[in-house]
């Protein structure tokens, strides 16, 4: 299994079982690869990643850069940040199961919140960043 995929279904394990999320984005939460048509809001999307090598000298390793969206149709930005806020808390120094591989750090780099071209839709998108190695 490749090190991006495992890494994903463990954010989608962890984010739908927080408790904290569910507060926020409803039980079960709204969590998505690619949302179905018509999704109420708010709703997750764990989104583009990219995987770099992180190789030493006597260890493999794979560096992520993962981005995961909020989008809410709520007034102004409070819910959007309130479920930004519960995705990082959840997500930020987590200790992820990823199938395969040792998760050695995920951290939390920024938030953009944006309101996109329809005027009633907010956007947040937090950035992260993973380390793993291969389990041997």
């Amino acid at each position: 299994m490749s090190a991006s995929w495992a890494l994903q279904q463990a954010i989608f394990a962890t984010l739908c079982s927080s408790d904290e999320i569910k507060d926020v984005a409803g039980d079960p939460p709204r969590i998505f690869d690619t949302p179905p048509r018509g999704t109420p809001f708010p709703y997750i999307v764990i989104g583009d990643d990219t995987e770099s090598d992180w190789s030493t000298a006597t260890e493999a390793g794979s560096e992520h850069a993962v981005v995961i969206h909020i989008w809410s149709r709520a007034d102004g930005h409070r819910e959007a940040k309130l479920v930004a806020d519960a995705v990082r808390d959840t997500l930020d120094g987590a200790e992820l199961a990823v199938t395969g591989q040792a998760l050695i750090d995920i951290r939390h780099l920024e938030t953009a919140f944006t309101r996109e071209s329809d005027g009633e839709t907010i956007h947040a998108a937090l950035r992260f960043r993973a380390v793993l190695e291969p389990q041997t």
